[in-house]
């Protein structure tokens, strides 16, 4: 977490959820475009609290609800801009928005997810993005950054399509990257982070 009190344009995470396991690479939710969110009630409040949650315990910067598993097209995250400054927020039903023509400047950085824990490779992606959606309460969200904002908004956006960064690679990127995740995977038991 944060020394200094985050970015919250749409109002704090919320707090009180329970951890639960990661899913990994491969699992079929993981895979497939998630369902749209259609209801805003206590439940989506509870996965969400859950997610952050959960977030928190992998030391991670974003989540998405198929990383726990549930088909739905959410995501969470508590993430620094090229400045420092964390942004937190919720979003479903998000949208992407990438920089084209002359303002489109790929960013070559590392890149990690928590359903490979351990492991990070160089994957290009445009270092802005802005991500539209809907909050926990249905109202309108928008969340815009570089840096590692940039990434993590792109990253989990396609969670939610059901994209994992893998698919990004060249093959021999993505044999470099499941070698270093099968060297640490001991460190991430099943029911890792829970």
């Amino acid at each position: 977490m944060p020394d200094a009190p985050p970015h919250a344009p749409h109002g704090p995470l919320p707090d009180g959820g329970t951890v639960r396991p990661m899913t990994r690479w491969g699992s079929a939710v993981m895979h497939r475009p998630q369902q749209l969110v259609t209801s805003f009630d206590d439940e989506l409040r509870t996965l969400v609290a859950d997610m952050v949650a959960t977030m928190y315990a992998a030391d991670g910067v974003g989540l998405a609800a198929c990383q726990i598993g549930v088909d739905q097209a959410v995501f969470v995250f508590d993430c620094p801009d090229e400045s420092g400054e964390h942004t937190v927020g919720v979003v479903c039903n998000p949208s992407l928005t990438l920089p084209e023509g002359p303002d489109r400047r790929l960013d070559e950085g590392d890149e990690g997810c928590l359903s490979l824990p351990g492991a990070f490779i160089e994957c290009a992606r445009p270092d802005f993005a802005t991500v539209r959606g809907l909050g926990l309460d249905g109202e309108e969200v928008e969340f815009s950054g570089d840096g590692l904002l940039a990434r993590c908004l792109q990253h989990e956006t396609d969670h939610t399509f059901g994209t994992v960064f893998g698919d990004r690679l060249s093959t021999k990127l993505r044999k470099k990257l499941q070698k270093q995740h099968d060297k640490v995977s001991d460190e991430f038991p099943d029911g890792w982070p829970a």
